[in-house]
């Protein structure tokens, strides 16, 4: 495999991906099951509404076990030596002066990211000016009002 291919993950984002797998396949798929089965005892299929919902269920269920054994598959834990060393990196967790608040960002994979939870990609605008910075300096960020510049104030 290439490795473009390789999905990076943090240690704790990598267990929830296996969490909500574990999820989806020994509680969600067996409820989802069982309800096709009970839809499907109702008679008619054609004009059964109930059995038509939970084909659907399952078959969206089904479409994200795929998606996380996929990405579990090519996942690669990353190595927080980087942000030991006070650098940002992957698994980093950034407090920054962004135009004059203080906000606090870590840096994830992409898929990862939960931007409202403050997980933020290292693919994404932010995330980019900050890797490779340290405590002190000044990452310059592209946002719509043009670049911004942030303030590392502390990396753990």
């Amino acid at each position: 495999m290439a490795n473009k291919d390789r999905v990076p993950v943090t240690k704790d984002g990598l267990e929830r991906l296996r969490a909500e797998l574990e999820e989806l396949k020994n509680v969600k798929m067996p409820q989802i099951t069982e309800a096709v089965a009970e839809a499907r005892s109702h008679g008619d299929l054609r004009e059964n509404a109930a059995y038509d919902a939970a084909r659907h269920d399952q078959m969206m269920t089904q479409r994200r076990i795929d998606e996380l054994e996929a990405m579990l598959r090519n996942s690669v834990v990353i190595d927080d030596a980087q942000t030991r060393a006070g650098v940002v990196g992957l698994g980093s967790r950034v407090t920054v002066d962004f135009d004059g608040d203080e906000e606090t960002y870590t840096i994830v994979g992409a898929i990862e990211a939960k931007p409202t939870a403050g997980m933020i990609s290292n693919e994404s605008p932010i995330g980019q000016a900050l890797i490779g910075k340290r405590i002190g300096q000044t990452a310059q960020v592209a946002t719509p009002g043009g670049l911004t510049p942030i303030k590392i104030l502390r990396v753990e």
